[in-house]
């Protein structure tokens, strides 16, 4: 165990990074990329909401995964799946019927993202002793978060580089997509040479199908029978409350034009500011999050992250109010949104990995992410219609409302 701890450095960054980047594009990069192609604000955010279903379903797929073949099998595999997917969105963004294609490409990379999640997690989990997690939840959560931004910053530029480059924003996406589909067909062949061999295959291959059924309900019901689990759902579900609202019309309001209500910004100027203050700030919000928590325990810091995560969002309705034109105040105003979206979602992290111990933590886990991914979808998806009805400055108002219960609901949490 030592020995796959030492060598969790070559590993854990880079399966975190692949873990949180096809879910960036999925969830980011395709609401940029609508908005790009000239879809509407309700359209967006009611399309790429949708695309969350495969992590709200994913459950029900998790102890397949948890009993069948390995999570090292299941890791690589669905590497080279996203690549492909990857390379499909590429070669259909050009066509007439781009919409219809690439959604339906999105849908089977999201569901591969999903699968591909259970596996990483659950590998996590069984490679690293308890206390190695929580040395290395700042770190893997950093490099999933460094996806997450990779796909707000770095991606967002290139596609505006390569609209400048080719004059055609429907080439410069396919160039963008393409080179994605390498980066993952890498990342296959990294982590099969480099992930350890874990599990063994001798009692998963003597299962019969009745076993395999049999096992699944035992798993479901297991998770549901955990002490305060009501509770802990609802945290699930409602600590993202006004984040997954955010989340979706943030940037659409920094790309729409001033005299509609935003900021004006370009492509480049909206992933430079993402990819990089905000980067910088979100890391070390995160690595502050899991150093605390390691030190002092996640019930002492829990409502104080909730409140860091959650009180910056005022800075939208300042943004939505005073239209600022300067980049650099836009700049540092996304910065301290972003560390404290970092502290504080570290505290969620957490919460979801001390619930899901036990006997059948990987299906647990992710069990557990799927109603966070529920509680991301639903919001998103009427949060298009809500932005249209209210306008930008009375719509990041409604955010702030929606974070309190999110704060309330950790008072009925049993933490040890």
């Amino acid at each position: 165990m030592l020995n796959i701890k030492t060598k969790g450095w070559s590993w854990i960054p880079s399966i975190y990074y692949a873990e949180g980047l096809p879910y960036a594009i999925v969830i980011i990069v395709s609401t940029i990329m609508y908005k790009n192609l000239g879809l509407t604000n309700t359209e967006i955010a009611l399309y790429t909401s949708w695309l969350y279903l495969p992590w709200v379903l994913k459950p029900f797929w998790s102890p397949f995964v948890d009993i069948l073949k390995t999570n090292r099998f299941w890791i690589v595999s669905m590497q080279i799946l996203i690549g492909s997917c990857l390379a499909g969105i590429a070669l259909t963004i050009p066509s007439s019927n781009y919409l219809q294609y690439t959604l339906a490409l999105m849908w089977l990379l999201a569901f591969s993202s999903a699968t591909h999640d259970i596996a990483v997690d659950g590998f996590y989990m069984m490679a690293l002793p308890p206390k190695s997690q929580a040395l290395f939840i700042g770190i893997r959560n950093t490099f999933y978060r460094l996806a997450i931004l990779t796909g707000q910053g770095l991606i967002v530029i290139l596609a505006g580089f390569f609209q400048s480059w080719t004059d055609d924003i429907f080439k410069a996406w396919s160039i963008m997509f393409m080179f994605l589909s390498f980066l993952f067909l890498i990342f296959g062949l990294y982590h099969f040479w480099r992930l350890p061999h874990l599990e063994s295959h001798s009692i998963k291959n003597n299962l019969n199908i009745y076993k395999i059924f049999q096992d699944y309900f035992k798993i479901f019901k297991s998770f549901f029978n955990k002490p305060n689990a009501l509770a802990a759902i609802s945290f699930m579900i409602l600590y993202r409350l006004g984040e997954a609202q955010l989340s979706k019309i943030a940037p659409l309001f920094m790309l729409d034009s001033i005299d509609k209500g935003g900021l004006g910004l370009s492509n480049i100027e909206l992933g430079f500011i993402n990819g990089t203050i905000g980067l910088i700030l979100l890391t070390l919000g995160g690595i502050l999050g899991g150093f605390l928590i390691s030190k002092h325990g996640l019930k002492h810091w829990i409502f104080w992250m909730a409140l860091a995560m959650k009180f910056p969002d005022f800075v939208y309705v300042y943004m939505a109010s005073a239209q600022p034109e300067s980049f650099l105040l836009i700049s540092s105003l996304v910065a301290i949104e972003q560390f404290g979206y970092g502290f504080g979602f570290t505290a969620y992290l957490v919460y979801t990995m001390l619930y899901s111990e036990g006997e059948h933590k990987t299906a647990h886990y992710a069990i557990c992410t799927g109603f966070m991914a529920l509680g991301m979808m639903l919001p998103g998806m009427v949060s298009g219609i809500l932005q249209n009805i209210l306008g930008y400055q009375s719509f990041f108002i409604w955010i702030i409302i929606t974070t309190i219960p999110g704060i309330l609901i950790i008072k009925l949490l049993k933490i040890k």
